[in-house]
């Protein structure tokens, strides 16, 4: 049997430097009072401001019942409003505030940095060519753009502690 060390596996590289880019991550939110799911909703409202809670779970393939809480917690933290939905009676539209603009532009800039940092050691042609071959991996996984397969364990590990 042949043995491979696990530094010549894609598969385990590319594990090693997601842990460790998470935790880098996870940090610089936790400094801002966040984690990576208030941050994914909050990016989502920076492209469309006004979706619907349903529109926003649904985006980020969590329960409506996890975005209430999410949405509930933005709220607490004074990042977004709820506002009666323009077309939709039953529904709130989440709207950011210029406070949730403010954070999202310091979160913005530590991502920049930390991706930056990341990315040190490969020249701007390398740069420039790993971004699509991520994309093509993530999209034969079936993994949903820009949505963490973590934000559904987080969801779930926050149920089970209450």
């Amino acid at each position: 049997m042949v043995k491979r060390p696990l530094d010549s596996r894609a598969a385990f590289l590319l594990s090693q430097i997601g842990y460790h880019v998470s935790y880098r991550l996870t940090e610089q939110l936790a400094r801002l009072d966040l984690d990576p799911a208030h941050f994914a909703v909050l990016g989502h409202l920076a492209v469309a401001d006004g979706r619907s809670q349903q529109e926003l779970a649904d985006l980020l393939r969590v329960h409506r019942n996890a975005m209430v809480g999410l949405v509930d917690e933005l709220e607490a933290r004074g990042l977004v409003t709820r506002r009666p939905h323009p077309v939709d009676r039953r529904a709130h539209a989440v709207h950011l505030t210029d406070h949730a603009r403010e954070v999202l532009e310091a979160v913005e800039s530590e991502a920049d940095a930390l991706e930056s940092e990341i990315l040190a050691p490969l020249e701007q042609t390398e740069r420039t060519l790993i971004l699509p071959l991520l994309h093509r991996i993530a999209a034969h996984a079936g993994l949903p753009p820009g949505v963490h397969p973590g934000l559904q364990r987080r969801r779930r590990s926050r149920r089970e502690t209450q």
